[in-house]
């Protein structure tokens, strides 16, 4: 059952010293990739840097800026609500954006030859590989919010600052990794066919779900804030949810590519340029 215990004090969010940090690094994310989309243009203006990448990028950094800027930061320290839209925005709705600005394909296009060697060699490395899977992506990105919400984990970390922005940088990183997973346009080795991922995502889904009802229903909840917050929380979590959940299988039907089909020669052999597209 719910705890009814005042929400673990913070310094104020809309203190100078705790917002500047994330506001300077956005920045600073959002002006590097300008000047490498930039840069691939300058290399190869026929080719190009798709402006519609841009545009999703930059906007995942603005989700990240709506969530960790004022106003919502002093509302998610002072309520469970609050907290719940910042996960979504730092963990859902913002990697879906950041994702597909295929940062990494930026990169191999704008570094220089060896080091997008050594970038693509770590693509498809074994380690990449295996955190790069639905089933890993599942666990650490969904599967973790039964961890933190169904244990004392999430008193513990938001009770100190350093654990509040620990919980920030899970949500980030799962969060872009389920998405590359499931809808990347980056490469992916690894990644399973259309069909699978759809199956993954719906997985997702469901489980989204069960944690958002045993929330409001107040089973195995261990969350020290007043019993209204709770099911406001798992309620912006349901409906939330499930809409950022129907934009990732949007941008999965639109972001996919069929692979070419190889048309064996009359000798037997696959036909010359029969290679994926």
């Amino acid at each position: 059952m719910h705890h009814e215990h005042l929400v673990p004090a913070h310094d104020p969010a809309g203190s100078v010293p705790e917002t500047l940090p994330p506001a300077l690094a956005l920045l600073l994310c959002a002006g590097t990739y300008l000047y490498l989309a930039q840069r691939a243009r300058l290399r190869n203006p026929v080719r190009g840097w798709s402006r519609r990448r841009t545009a999703g990028f930059l906007t995942g950094l603005a989700l990240l800026a709506t969530a960790l800027l004022p106003p919502v930061a002093p509302f998610a320290h002072a309520d469970f609500r609050g907290h719940m839209l910042q996960h979504l925005l730092i963990g859902m709705y913002a990697p879906l954006a950041l994702v597909l600005g295929a940062p990494v394909t930026l990169l191999l296009r704008t570094l220089p030859t060896a080091h997008a060697r050594r970038l693509t060699a770590v693509v498809h490395s074994r380690p990449v590989r295996l955190v790069a899977n639905p089933a890993v992506a599942l666990v650490l990105s969904t599967g973790g919010l039964a961890v933190l919400y169904f244990t004392p984990l999430y008193n513990a970390a938001t009770a100190h600052p350093a654990g509040h922005w620990l919980l920030h940088l899970h949500f980030l990183l799962s969060g872009c990794l389920f998405a590359y997973v499931i809808a990347g346009v980056d490469p992916a080795p690894a990644r399973p066919g259309v069909r699978a991922r759809l199956v993954w995502l719906g997985v997702a889904i469901a489980a989204h779900a069960v944690i958002s009802q045993l929330m409001y229903g107040g089973f195995w909840v261990d969350v020290h804030a007043p019993v209204p917050e709770v099911q406001g929380g798992a309620e912006i979590m349901y409906y939330g949810g499930d809409i950022a959940e129907l934009l990732l299988a949007a941008a999965l039907v639109t972001t996919w590519r069929p692979q070419a089909r190889t048309r064996p020669s009359p000798d037997g052999s696959p036909a010359r340029g029969a290679a994926p597209v």
